[in-house]
């Protein structure tokens, strides 16, 4: 029976390279599949992985239907064995029932990938439609860390790396952002991964070096920065 898989955890814990891997390791074994993606850090109608991967990928806006889609590629005479969808978290609810038909009525295999949570901690509207439909839903074992080498659960947004708390939901951005062409005059977003317990006290890795000897701002005492071990103290 076909699935609709969703594989999700916070940013850098290797989605995008899963999934590149998984149409790797179903198209070796002559499968034919599409890649779907939408605002990826590398640009439009392209799944980047940080390692450096790439492959080219159908953009997908509000206005993309998959049911759609996919049937006029099959009556076209293409053939399509599975999908691969990355930043589902950033597809709408409908969309993700389109997924879910395609799944059920056409028997295709279905692998989305997302994270769960904003720079706010409130679930995206695509992330929740999957945890409500998907067949598995698999956290990835790769572990992001946040700067103090706890597990990294939540994504912040930063701007100079302070940490901000209000904005869109969807600002485009990376952990390691390209800085070459930034308009500075304009604010430069960011994302780190922290653990819960830095993120609600918006403690990123810039903070935490800049504490080096002044009390943390949560009222904690004065701590120091350990570059061996990359932790607060």
């Amino acid at each position: 029976m076909a699935e609709l898989v969703f594989f999700t955890g916070p940013m850098d814990c290797g989605k995008s390279t899963l999934a590149l891997q998984i149409d790797y390791t179903h198209s070796n074994t002559g499968r034919l599949g599409r890649l779907f993606t939408s605002r990826d850090r590398a640009g439009d109608s392209i799944i980047s992985s940080r390692l450096g991967l790439r492959r080219p990928a159908v953009e997908v806006t509000e206005e993309l239907d998959f049911w759609s889609y996919v049937v006029g590629e099959l009556t076209n005479g293409q053939r399509i064995d599975y999908l691969i969808c990355d930043e589902a978290q950033f597809y709408q609810p409908g969309q993700i029932d389109q997924l879910a038909r395609l799944a059920d009525e056409l028997q295709l295999d279905v692998f989305t990938f997302g994270i769960l949570t904003d720079f706010q901690t409130k679930i995206f509207p695509g992330s929740q439609r999957l945890v409500e439909l998907a067949d598995r839903m698999e956290t990835l074992q790769v572990r992001a860390l946040c700067w103090c080498g706890a597990r990294a659960t939540h994504n912040a947004r930063t701007v100079d790396g302070q940490m901000v708390t209000e904005g869109d939901q969807v600002v485009v951005g990376d952990t390691a952002p390209d800085d070459q062409d930034a308009d500075h005059d304009q604010p430069q977003y960011a994302y780190e991964v922290l653990c819960r317990q830095h993120h609600r006290r918006g403690v990123t890795r810039a903070v935490a070096r800049a504490t080096l000897s002044d009390p943390l701002p949560f009222g904690e005492e004065p701590g120091f920065y350990d570059e061996s071990t990359d932790r607060l103290h």
